[in-house]
């Protein structure tokens, strides 16, 4: 498969919880997925099971999971099963609605468009999150932050909560207002678009 068409789940640029990632220069993971569901890790020659994938996630590691046979790229796949994992057990990120806000947009020409949205948005909260940590390293180990332990510690950083907080809800207007800008006349005649009302007359 071409490079420019691989899909990996690359290392975030600052992932919440981590050190940064897979080391610069770094081989590629690759993890093989037999017919009978069996993921199957090259480094270090073992099956591993879905959770390892996840620690994986977690940890910034960079790779790929391809079908065993066909060599399809299977990565996309796989990260859907663990956020499905996630969102059917303990406590969902996504609510119904947002779910079928999301659906709503597939087929649309806004598709493309919102999934760009997303993911800078994302890796905006992202940047957000790891400068917070940062700042309050030595009170918390950021590899075993719980959830409570988050909301203490959030607590005690209104003033730099609220200071990163206004960068990346300008950082998430500015880009709403180029993607407005870029899409600016493709709307036209498209009345019922979600997101958006009927086209003026």
């Amino acid at each position: 498969m071409p490079a420019s068409r691989r899909t990996s789940a690359a290392a975030p640029p600052a992932a919440p919880g981590t050190e940064g990632g897979a080391a610069a220069g770094s081989v590629l993971r690759v993890l093989k997925k037999y017919p009978n569901r069996r993921l199957y890790d090259t480094r270090t020659s073992s099956y591993i099971t879905l959770a390892d994938v996840k620690q994986m996630v977690l940890a910034g590691e960079s790779f790929e999971v391809r079908d065993a046979k066909s060599g399809e790229d299977l990565t996309r796949s796989i990260l859907l099963q663990i956020i499905l994992e996630e969102e059917s057990g303990g406590v969902p990120m996504f609510s119904t609605q947002t779910l079928a806000q999301i659906i709503r947009f597939y087929g649309h020409a806004m598709q493309g468009m919102m999934g760009t949205l997303l993911e800078k948005n994302l890796q905006a909260f992202a940047e957000m999150q790891g400068r917070l940590l940062e700042q309050g390293r030595g009170l918390y180990d950021p590899q075993h932050l719980t959830p409570e332990a988050w909301t203490q510690f959030m607590s005690g950083q209104a003033p730099v909560l609220q200071d990163l907080m206004t960068s990346y809800l300008e950082q998430s207007r500015n880009l709403v207002e180029q993607l407005q800008r870029n899409a600016s006349g493709a709307f036209a005649g498209m009345p019922g678009m979600p997101g958006f009302g009927a086209a003026k007359k």
